[in-house]
């Protein structure tokens, strides 16, 4: 059992123990007619409620096909709670209700069976689902936050290590000459001629690449030219670019509207809990997508 795991069952029966702490302060249900065998209902009821929260976990697994991950992102991390709560909740209510039928209807007449008790019952497991959704959103926030800010400081330091390499590496390389870090076998020349799907081409020397957007049916290509930021359209699709580019290990793909070149990047941002790339000379900032924040970490890694 991974970390992950361990650390989800964890919450999983807090937050089970709180519900039945609630419930025996209140003791709704007829509780109280039971003196001192009402903890050992409540004792039940937990047991039901611990079941029904490895229901609902395999039940989210299986819709959302992955697991609350930090590289998922706080937003994920808080939806993902929202929807086991959504699932949890009535399913809860649920078994709950039938162990008022057939165990403490005994004594309490009101425990029968019915719509109205599902909905009595559904009101109160709501509210303690409310009040432990809440203290976990408030708990766990703060501290995934200040991961990705560790993680952003993490990357922005590769990222300067990585600037600082190609500075020396190009240092006393002439202006057309193949840097270090482009393999010279596979590449012999920085400078392309990127084409589209017309005869129109563009003339890119790599080095000068800012960033490559997807715009309709054309890619706009942002590049420094003569010190000046320019950008150049053409008529290609960002897949057709990629591919020209891919012997570039600097070049990746940070969006699917979006290539960017590692060596122009100034800084990485998380700014409302999403990866952005701030470019040099332009200060831009691109997005990360979900999907490609793993591979833009791993670049970077790579690189510096």
């Amino acid at each position: 059992m991974n970390g992950e795991k361990r650390q989800t069952i964890k919450i999983r029966i807090i937050s089970v123990c709180f519900a039945v702490v609630v419930l025996a302060i209140f003791k709704p249900f007829g509780l109280d007619a039971w003196q001192w065998q009402a903890y050992a209902h409540l004792i039940a009821v937990g047991g039901l409620g611990i079941v029904s929260c490895f229901i609902a976990e395999s039940i989210l697994v299986y819709i959302l096909r992955k697991p609350g991950s930090i590289d998922r992102g706080v937003d994920y991390i808080i939806s993902r709670n929202l929807w086991f709560q959504l699932i949890n909740t009535p399913l809860v209510s649920l078994m709950i209700c039938l162990y008022r039928h057939f165990v403490l209807s005994d004594k309490v007449d009101g425990n029968r069976l019915s719509w109205g008790n599902f909905f009595e019952t559904l009101l109160i497991m709501a509210f303690c689902s409310f009040l432990i959704g809440l203290y976990w959103r408030f708990k766990f926030r703060g501290k995934y936050l200040a991961a990705e800010l560790e993680e952003m400081k993490q990357m922005n330091e590769q990222l300067q290590r990585l600037q600082h390499t190609i500075e020396q590496a190009t240092s006393g390389a002439k202006e057309h000459e193949t840097p270090n870090f482009v393999s010279a076998e596979a590449i012999p020349t920085s400078t392309i001629e990127l084409t589209g799907t017309t005869s129109e081409t563009v003339t890119l020397y790599i080095p000068n690449l800012l960033y490559v957007e997807s715009v309709g049916n054309y890619v706009k290509i942002i590049q420094l030219r003569e010190g000046q930021v320019v950008s150049d359209m053409l008529r290609a699709t960002s897949k057709q670019v990629e591919e020209q580019l891919q012997h570039y290990n600097v070049i990746v793909r940070c969006h699917r509207a979006f290539l960017v070149n590692l060596r122009q990047v100034d800084k990485v941002l998380s700014r409302a809990g999403n990866m952005q790339l701030l470019i040099k000379h332009s200060n831009d900032s691109i997005p990360v997508s979900r999907s490609n924040i793993a591979s833009v970490k791993q670049a970077i890694a790579h690189q510096s």
